[in-house]
């Protein structure tokens, strides 16, 4: 299935993110405003988490930059990503049996919450996204302007 989104605005933010003197410091702003952006859908995840009695899943529910071993060799023989690429994930730990519980087994009923929770979230997360960006660049532009004695 394939899904199309149209997006305003996020062409003058990389121009704006080019303005960005060191492209360390661009990547921070991208980072951070994902991590943000994308806080949201993991919460609406961990609340839709299927409640049991064995170790709760719902803890481990969470955005981070970072992928298992494992994960990171599946994610780069799916996606080629550049070093200018920043890239935030959203979902259960690694240890956790998030999988089994989105998708079902021959023993289990499919019981999803990370699909659920992207579709209640996406949208407004796309637009939290570039609200956020504005934010971190305006706040970065600040914190340069101000390093460098200009007048803000």
């Amino acid at each position: 299935m394939k899904i199309t989104i149209r997006t305003k605005g996020f062409k003058e933010i990389e121009q704006a993110l080019k303005g960005i003197e060191k492209k360390a410091t661009a990547k921070v702003v991208m980072r951070r405003s994902l991590i943000k952006a994308a806080k949201p859908v993991a919460d609406k995840a961990q609340a839709m988490a299927p409640k049991g009695p064995k170790p709760e899943l719902s803890p481990s529910v969470g955005v981070s930059t970072k992928l298992s071993k494992r994960q990171k060799k599946l994610h780069r023989k799916a996606f080629r990503s550049d070093k200018a690429s920043v890239e935030v994930f959203v979902g259960a730990g690694p240890l956790s049996s998030a999988h089994n519980q989105e998708f079902g087994n021959e023993n289990h009923v499919a019981q999803p919450f990370l699909r659920p929770a992207w579709d209640a979230e996406g949208r407004a997360t796309l637009d939290r996204l570039g609200d956020e960006m504005w934010r971190q660049i305006e706040a970065q532009a600040r914190r340069t302007a101000k390093k460098n004695g200009w007048e803000v």
